[in-house]
């Protein structure tokens, strides 16, 4: 029972490792001027490779028809969670850093919750309630996080000697617009993930196959990066790839970062809810900012550490209230499943009882 209990959220803390590892890892390769979308196709493409088989084999027995209508989910699913969400997160990763998309991603949750406050898949009412007014407040402090990440920068606090190359890179005229503007499309590409997240809850139950799933909407998305690629530059030489760096943080992005994390996360959306499955996103903050700092020697600014710390904060607030409110929905629970089970009960007793009288 503690195993199915758990499983989901070891599941998404897996997942979320793997994803921030991938980010620091990507944020490298850009910036060594490759093309983001080109990256992403690439990316979706290996994820699709890899999922296929195990698609075909372990859920043929089992996966619903196709029908036009679950294509088109499909390939809504891989505009939002895929193709878009890396279009506008990547720009924002090439312009920022890991850490710093990686608090973005934080907010997640508070994203997630806004989104379905909009769409009225969370009650207004239940704002009025201690656990509603601790969700908005949580969700308010991961803004105040975001907004301090966007607007201040601060001085390098690691040691400058062990990264000579930022030091040229501080010297640009356009990096502080570009920290804004790397800001901005890191929300908008947060944003996208949300959206998808909510769309994927309904999406698990009309097809709850998950590696078909995700092969399908790694197949559209990498055609959508594609498309998208054009947008920047049309050479052909963009898709070659020499360097051995890059070709190794494509092939790990695409079997960790979108096969393996995708499922991870879809499978978890399924179990535990959208909502609950984005609140374990600080980890891939955390991840991202060991890997970042430790492995690949970038160096870490004060406003990214305070703003970091800020939004983690509020998630936490916020986890507080959702923690409430899952407790009081537990004391409902319980009188209202017994007393299922005892008219099931009962109602199988009075058709034996019907049945015993009929004739032979």
């Amino acid at each position: 029972m503690s195993v199915e209990k758990w499983s989901p959220v070891m599941s998404i803390v897996v997942a979320n490792v793997g994803m921030g590892s991938v980010n620091a890892l990507v944020k490298k390769a850009l910036d060594g001027g490759v093309n983001h979308m080109v990256i992403g196709a690439y990316r979706l493409a290996i994820s699709a490779f890899i999922l296929a088989p195990l698609a075909y084999f372990l859920e043929r027995k089992r996966r619903p028809t196709l029908s036009f209508r679950l294509m088109v989910d499909h390939f809504i699913s891989g505009l939002l969670g895929a193709s878009l969400m890396q279009f506008f997160f990547m720009l924002g990763l090439a312009y920022t850093s890991a850490t710093v998309s990686g608090a973005f991603i934080s907010m997640l949750p508070a994203i997630t919750f806004a989104l379905s406050l909009i769409l009225r898949m969370e009650s207004v009412q239940d704002l009025k309630t201690k656990a509603g007014t601790l969700k908005v407040l949580g969700t308010l402090i991961c803004i105040s996080g975001a907004l301090f990440l966007t607007f201040y920068k601060g001085p390098q606090i690691s040691h400058p000697h062990s990264h000579p190359e930022a030091l040229h890179h501080n010297n640009n005229k356009d990096k502080t617009n570009n920290w804004l503007l790397g800001c901005l499309y890191a929300t908008i590409g947060t944003t996208f993930l949300s959206l998808w997240m909510l769309f994927q809850g309904t999406l698990n139950i009309k097809y709850p196959c998950k590696y078909t799933s995700t092969c399908l909407m790694s197949v559209f998305g990498s055609f959508q990066c594609a498309l998208l690629s054009l947008y920047k530059r049309r050479e052909v030489k963009d898709w070659v790839m020499d360097d051995r760096f890059v070709i190794f943080v494509i092939i790990y992005a695409g079997i960790v970062g979108q096969a393996m994390s995708t499922v991870a996360t879809s499978w978890s959306i399924k179990k535990v809810g959208a909502v609950f499955a984005s609140t374990f996103s600080p980890i891939i903050l955390i991840s991202a900012t060991l890997f970042d700092f430790l492995i690949l020697h970038t160096p870490l600014y004060l406003g990214s550490v305070i703003g970091s710390v800020v939004a983690v904060t509020g998630l936490y607030v916020f986890l507080w209230g959702k923690n409430k409110e899952m407790k009081a929905a537990a004391t409902l629970c319980p009188p209202i499943q017994n007393e299922d089970k005892n008219d099931k009960n009962n109602n199988n007793s009075n058709n034996k009882s019907n049945g015993s009288r009929l004739p032979v």
